[in-house]
């Protein structure tokens, strides 16, 4: 019985001493995160700042006391609290520094493609609008070659007008201006008149308003035409070729078509381009051949002498 006492109370005695003796083990488990957190926001300083000086973590390990005997030392948890909250006040400091510096960021990329902008706005010309010929339809004639020649590259200028006299106006208007009914007749028989008077410009005006407005009528082919030849006879070959070519692209089948397309390679002539006009030629024997008359013949027979094609 005595000895089974002195057991008990040596194992009451030790507990306390073992306990005491054994490392705090969640205090070590806390401390090696600690250590590893403080290693990551060191990396996370070197990115934020690799130019410049990192913040330094104000997170020191405390500084372990001189403790008087008797005294109780400081609990290793209460420090690493410490610890921890150090760091976090770090991170939040350091957090709200990225943010800040990435809106300045944002607002000075804003401002540079402002700037640019306006740089650019400043710098590009103001565009001058070129007039270019409209883009037409393949001609649907029967298994007609496209004609290879085509008009003057780029139309004249057009220059203004010298002002009409008075003795020309009165002239002009005495020009009797049809009425049947038939609005589209009408207005070409008028720009007939007009170039059969001789008074070029003005039909001209006439004459492609005509087209403009009534270009998908049967009568569109002869106000074409005549217009192509209201610019020849006024000494504008080039406005004239291209008066002439879309006749004959856009209306191939008109009543004018093959003159057109006869007229088209005197214009060329006018324009010294002989070898053009030879092409233009063929292409008239070629799709409008059986049926052309005797002066259209006559006209591409002379044509050719003049421009000496084979």
């Amino acid at each position: 019985m005595r000895h089974v006492l002195f057991a008990t109370s040596a194992m009451a005695w030790s507990a306390p001493l073992l306990l005491a003796l054994a490392p705090p083990v969640s205090a070590q488990t806390v401390e090696g995160r600690v250590d590893r957190l403080e290693k990551e926001m060191r990396a996370v300083q070197r990115k934020v700042f690799p130019a410049g000086t990192p913040i330094e973590a104000q997170i020191t390990r405390p500084t372990t006391p001189t403790i008087a005997p008797g005294s109780p030392s400081s609990s290793p948890i209460s420090d690493l609290t410490a610890r921890v909250g150090a760091l976090e006040s770090q991170l939040s400091s350091i957090t709200g520094q990225v943010e800040e510096n990435s809106f300045k960021l944002k607002q000075l990329e804003d401002a540079f493609n402002r700037y640019k902008a306006d740089t650019d706005a400043r710098l590009v010309p103001a565009e001058v609008p070129v007039a270019t010929r409209p883009t037409v339809a393949a001609p649907v004639a029967a298994d007609p070659t496209p004609v290879t020649a085509k008009p003057a590259a780029a139309a004249p200028k057009p220059v203004a007008a010298a002002p009409v006299s008075e003795a020309r106006k009165t002239a002009v208007a005495a020009i009797e201006r049809p009425d049947t009914g038939d609005a589209a007749m009408d207005a070409y028989t008028y720009g007939y008149r007009l170039w059969d008077a001789k008074f070029y410009p003005e039909a001209q005006a006439q004459l492609k308003a005509t087209v403009d407005k009534y270009g998908s009528a049967s009568v569109a082919s002869r106000a074409a035409n005549l217009l192509g030849r209201a610019y020849l006879d006024d000494g504008k070959p080039a406005l004239a070729s291209v008066a002439f070519y879309e006749n004959y692209q856009k209306r191939p089948r008109g009543d004018r078509a093959a003159d057109s397309l006869a007229y088209l390679g005197e214009a060329l002539i006018q324009l010294k381009k002989p070898a053009d006009a030879c092409k233009v030629y063929a292409e008239l024997e070629q799709v409008y051949g059986e049926s052309l008359s005797s002066s259209l013949r006559g006209m591409m027979a002379q044509g050719r002498t003049k421009a000496k094609c084979n």
